[in-house]
């Protein structure tokens, strides 16, 4: 959780992105481990493709119809965000759409928020 003079809504959405890109990834490697054991290379291949802007893209879209209040405004300050650069081989919508996701996992988080974090996580998994 954020230090007692940091306020999670006063972080900029690209500060919120960069803390819920480690919330995301920790997020998936836990769901990883609740499936039966695999070895190491195959955890680390799995996780590599749900850990990057098209994958993420597509649960913020299944995810958009979920989120409440200020999730909400928290999504769309992240997506109007500006990075600076995107990645080769994702368009700007779904590093857009990325950013907002891992801003929406930072901000619950921070707020201490993991059960709806968690909650947001399994909702937007494909099955």
């Amino acid at each position: 959780m954020c230090g007692e003079f940091m306020q999670p809504t006063q972080l900029s959405p690209l500060a919120l992105a960069f803390i819920g890109d480690t919330v995301f990834d920790l997020l998936v490697r836990e769901a990883l481990l609740e499936q039966p054991a695999r070895p190491q290379r195959q955890l680390h291949r799995e996780s590599a493709k749900r850990v990057n802007a098209r994958a993420q893209a597509e649960m913020a879209m299944r995810l958009l119809p979920l989120l409440e209040g200020e999730e909400a405004e928290i999504f769309r300050r992240g997506q109007n965000a500006k990075p600076g650069h995107v990645p080769r081989g994702f368009t700007w919508a779904e590093y857009s759409l990325a950013t907002a996701l891992e801003a929406l996992f930072g901000w619950l988080w921070l707020r201490g928020r993991f059960g709806r974090a968690r909650e947001l996580f399994a909702a937007g998994e494909l099955k």
